[in-house]
């Protein structure tokens, strides 16, 4: 008996295009797949299961082995630094990490306030520019924080830029760009090498098409 592969996968965009490569490559998704409000999904026919997650907690279900496989965004893999290896980058949901804030605003002389979801991502930025700051965390509406002065300065994920031009903050500094990348824990790959390598493989046509 085939041994079920569990993948985990976080809900919105990402979830969309993933199934989307998924269905290119071959594998037999059924149609309400896309619409199921489940948090685990079970494809029997393909011996796959899907769990849905926060972004952010797909790293932590592969690196503990409750799922084999995940599919999460560069960001979060930088942010998290979880113990899991990097297969494949999916070349979807492309975006960027960059650092943003009120147009001419200086950044205070003394430790100036970075507002973020990506503490560990801003921190070492900043560390790497010479630059001392205070980090400051949120989860959410992280534009907020420039324009009720809690923050100098915000790091966030952008996509197109509409959010900030909205808001009336600027983008000042491009760190990384993000795209969605296919992982493993470390031992669901020496255990089952083989069917992580065929969807491996399979994907990666369909990556590389285009």
């Amino acid at each position: 008996m085939t041994k079920v592969l569990t993948i985990a996968m976080p809900k919105g965009r990402i979830f969309e295009e993933a199934a989307d490569l998924l269905r290119k490559a071959g594998y037999q998704l059924p149609p309400e797949f896309d619409e199921n409000r489940k948090l685990i999904i079970d494809v029997e026919e393909e011996g796959l299961r899907f769990i849905l997650a926060k972004p952010m907690d797909v790293p932590t279900y592969v690196e503990h082995g409750v799922a084999d496989l995940g599919i999460a965004g560069k960001d979060v893999m930088l942010e998290e630094e979880r113990d899991v290896y990097e297969l494949l980058d999916l070349k979807i949901s492309a975006c960027y990490l960059a650092v943003a804030g009120m147009p001419e605003t200086k950044m205070s002389d003394v430790a100036p306030r970075v507002a973020t979801k990506y503490p560990n991502v801003a921190a070492a930025y900043f560390r790497e520019q010479g630059e001392q700051v205070e980090i400051i965390k949120l989860n959410g509406s992280i534009e907020l924080a420039p324009m009720i002065g809690l923050s100098d300065r915000i790091v966030d994920i952008v996509s197109t830029g509409r959010t900030l031009k909205e808001n009336g903050l600027v983008e000042y500094e491009r760190i990384v760009d993000v795209t969605s990348r296919l992982i493993v824990n470390p031992v669901s790959y020496r255990m089952n090498d083989d069917r992580i390598s065929e969807l491996v493989s399979r994907l990666s046509k369909v990556v590389a098409e285009g």
